[in-house]
């Protein structure tokens, strides 16, 4: 069997489950541990005689002390499971969510504020992390400095939070909301600029539109079915 073990649970887990529905047709087994530590837990036990193969989707920043640590053992685990455990390359669900392409217009957000952060953070994530000396915008610089505890993953989790605020494209709750992976429109009034045309209406299409961007290939493409 091969597994896809996440420690996202609601909306992170929902994405999970349905990329094996619709781009690996339920070729894998996804589980969610509900925390890195979660992860490391169920890989204590690991054998390397078994069969069976991991792809582990754990979110990492290592301007996060804790989740260093703990990719640190995790990765110590693979090195010895000749290739049995694969770790995939991200740095959490939401930063999936913050590159693609279509977000912006999809969702149909009028926080040109936040649009311009998003385009500054974007430009200066590099190796897992946002590398402040490359943003010379002010008002980006003011938004991250207001992080009392500051991480690389609580900057993308909050500007995605702030960018799918409407319920219908939300992505902090148990499920993804609705209008991207169901044949729906944010509103059903005529005049809402959320639903201008041309609209991709069918929800798996979304979804694919979704999955087939630039930095979740990038993710899954080391996903061998």
């Amino acid at each position: 069997m091969k597994y896809l073990w996440t420690e996202d649970t609601g909306a992170g887990l929902h994405f999970w489950k349905l990329v094996n529905q619709l781009y690996f047709d339920d070729a894998l087994v996804v589980e969610t541990k509900e925390s890195n530590q979660g992860i490391l837990d169920a890989l204590a036990a690991f054998d390397a005689k078994e069969k069976d193969e991991y792809y582990i989707a754990f979110d990492y920043v290592p301007d996060n002390q804790d989740i260093r640590n703990k990719y640190r053992v995790l990765k110590s685990i693979a090195e010895k499971s000749e290739g049995k455990i694969i770790i995939l390359d991200m740095i959490c669900f939401e930063h999936l969510i913050l590159t693609f392409d279509k977000l912006v217009e999809w969702t149909g957000t009028g926080k040109v504020d936040k649009i311009k952060i998003r385009e500054e953070v974007l430009s200066a994530i590099e190796n897992h992390r946002i590398n402040l000396s490359k943003i010379d915008d002010e008002k980006t610089l003011q938004y991250i400095s207001g992080f009392k505890r500051y991480s690389t993953e609580r900057v993308i989790k909050s500007l995605v939070g702030e960018l799918t605020e409407n319920e219908k494209w939300s992505v902090k709750g148990l499920l993804m909301g609705e209008c991207w992976y169901k044949d729906c429109c944010v509103s059903e009034h005529p005049d809402s600029r959320r639903c201008r045309k041309p609209w991709v209406e069918d929800g798996n299409e979304k979804m694919r539109m979704l999955i087939q961007s630039e930095e979740v290939q990038r993710v899954v493409g080391e996903i061998i079915i």
